[in-house]
């Protein structure tokens, strides 16, 4: 039984992986890399080597990692490892990659899947709940940027700022996916089906496919960032 259990069990990746492996074994970890500043033509190289040539902190890099490829809730045993500054910047190349690539390349392929002229009322509901969804999460995502991060930093100074604390931001830290779902569902019960629908089909998968980066992205930032500047407010006390 005991064997059967550790052949359903996700791999812990280590330093002394080949970086090559991750990516072969979870193509999500591209955006990993991404988000880290890895670039890509590591040849056989090690994670910890692939890290070092790119100036990114290993243990942070397999923390991330490992948090996202057993995909549970918990908080990782190694936090004290982590390095805050080089998770800071793996979340804000994240806020980039959803606000300045991603929503919009969407948005696009939208606009491009659907009859958005005056008569259909469904199209025009669809981008309307689009444009909604997106706005909340730019608002969200530069909440994070403009206070979140800055409070951070201020810490990471020295610097005790008063009146504000990373509590603060878990309590009112909401999932954003509501009008994700409203829009979905709009989509695949209502938007009446015409000619070829392969690329509203791919746009569908692609709204589906952000959802999951979208909540991904938000368990590291309660199980990961959050305990760990909690830890940063305890020291700075």
């Amino acid at each position: 039984m005991n064997s059967v259990l550790n052949m359903c069990r996700p791999r812990s990746y280590k330093s002394t992986d080949k970086m090559s492996d991750l990516i072969c074994e979870n193509y999500a970890l591209l955006q990993v890399l991404s988000r880290f500043g890895v670039s890509l033509g590591f040849g056989d190289k090690s994670v910890r080597e692939v890290c070092e040539m790119n100036g990114v902190d290993c243990n942070t890099f397999l923390i991330v990692v490992n948090f996202l490829t057993e995909e549970n809730d918990r908080m990782q045993d190694h936090l004290e490892e982590l390095s805050v500054p080089a998770l800071m910047t793996y979340l804000k190349n994240a806020h980039h990659y959803f606000l300045d690539f991603q929503l919009p390349a969407i948005r696009k392929k939208l606009i491009e899947a659907i009859d958005c002229s005056g008569e259909n009322e469904v199209a025009f509901l669809i981008i309307q709940f689009y444009d909604a969804y997106v706005n909340e999460v730019r608002k969200h995502m530069e909440y994070e940027n403009e206070k979140v991060f800055v409070y951070v930093e201020q810490l990471l100074r020295g610097e005790h700022p008063e009146g504000y604390s990373i509590g603060v931001f878990a309590r009112h830290h909401d999932q954003i996916n509501a009008k994700l779902t409203e829009l979905k569902n709009i989509i695949i019960k209502y938007y009446p089906a015409s000619g070829d629908n392969q690329l509203l089909n791919a746009t569908l998968f692609d709204i589906f496919s952000c959802e999951e980066d979208l909540a991904s992205h938000n368990r590291v930032e309660d199980y990961l960032f959050v305990p760990a500047i909690m830890e940063l407010e305890k020291e700075a006390k």
